[in-house]
């Protein structure tokens, strides 16, 4: 019975836990905007593999391929981005940026991080790189509406938009990117 008493409370305390994520984690509606042209603000992360990024101080002299996404179910859309670039031959860093913005969600980013551990294959962890604690800044910068898109930006060598794309992927936007990336 004692065991049972146990089980009964921590279900609740999941389900609780899954209401005020819902309720509480993400933060306002913010229209979708497009900031090519603009420096990236600067934000500061941790990659699965546990190292802190600063994004776009550590990309400084190289151009960089962000792929930030605000919703779990984005994670389809940036699938087909990644397998484009890799396809395309793209030769520029890449990296998923997952913003998780709210207050829920930063107390509980260990729990969200393994998630996505346990998701994504141990070599590719270090082109992860989730943002909390700035993730306001980065929803401020494009927007969040149609969450289930990634938000695909071409920064240059000084951290400058130099293409972007926020309608779900496109294989003729990807062309656009590659000719993009050839004039940097």
């Amino acid at each position: 019975m004692k065991r049972r008493s146990i089980v009964v409370l921590v279900v609740l305390a999941v389900l609780l836990g899954l209401a005020v994520l819902y309720l509480f984690g993400r933060g306002a509606s913010v229209a979708n905007r497009d900031p090519t042209g603009e420096r990236f603000p600067s934000v500061v992360g941790e990659s699965l593999e546990g190292e802190r990024v600063a994004i776009p101080e550590d990309f400084q002299g190289k151009p960089v391929l962000l792929l930030v996404g605000y919703l779990q179910n984005a994670q389809f859309d940036a699938d087909r981005w990644i397998l484009g670039a890799m396809q395309a031959g793209l030769e520029v860093e890449l990296r998923e940026v997952p913003t998780i913005d709210g207050m829920v969600p930063g107390l509980i980013a260990n729990t969200i991080d393994e998630g996505m551990r346990g998701g994504i294959p141990k070599e590719d962890w270090g082109a992860v790189v989730t943002v909390y604690d700035d993730a306001d800044k980065i929803v401020a910068f494009t927007g969040n509406e149609q969450g289930n898109n990634m938000r695909v930006l071409l920064l240059d060598a000084e951290g400058r938009v130099r293409w972007f794309h926020d309608r779900g992927y496109s294989a003729a936007r990807l062309l656009d990117l590659k000719r993009a990336l050839a004039e940097l």
